[in-house]
């Protein structure tokens, strides 16, 4: 992981889907999906918060906890949906990057999403590691963290064998 690759919102870029479709070249292999370089690399100050946040949107923080109105609502209902949904929590990760530094937060981290198979980064929007479990998203595209797949993705797998 790169510092640039954590977004003032607390988001970790390389563990997003859009992040990782560009990474893998999954467009290429048949997968069409929105892609994305990250936050920072694509000299947006934050994709999630900074259309509304004047500080953001103009570069007078680096992360939203440097703002005197953190957590806003925004941010609250972001880590919500994030914390339900996809096993991660933008306002504990902003916590510990103003607790430890970025650095120390990017150590912390890589163990916590790293493929126990191949050592890439897994997916925080589907709990895979699209570098080692690109077939399971051949087979059901909206596929969820742990979850079976479809009698009807079964199906077209068992076909597909």
């Amino acid at each position: 992981m790169k510092q640039n690759m954590i977004a003032p919102c607390g988001m970790n870029c390389s563990l997003c889907f859009s992040y990782q479709i560009t990474k893998y070249e999954l467009n290429k292999k048949g997968f069409k999906r929105k892609t994305c370089d990250g936050c920072l690399p694509r000299s947006k100050n934050c994709l999630h918060m900074g259309d509304r946040c004047q500080l953001l949107k103009n570069g007078k923080v680096r992360f939203c906890f440097e703002c005197p109105e953190y957590p806003c609502k925004r941010l609250k209902n972001l880590d919500k949906r994030y914390r339900l949904k996809y096993h991660m929590s933008m306002i504990e990760n902003l916590e510990s990057i103003s607790k430890l530094g970025v650095k120390a937060f990017i150590k912390s981290e890589t163990p916590k999403w790293s493929c126990p198979k191949c050592g890439e980064m897994i997916c925080c929007h589907n709990g895979l590691c699209l570098s080692c479990d690109w077939e399971i998203l051949k087979i059901d595209r909206k596929y969820r963290w742990n979850e079976e797949l479809t009698s009807e993705n079964k199906t077209k797998k068992l076909d597909n064998e």
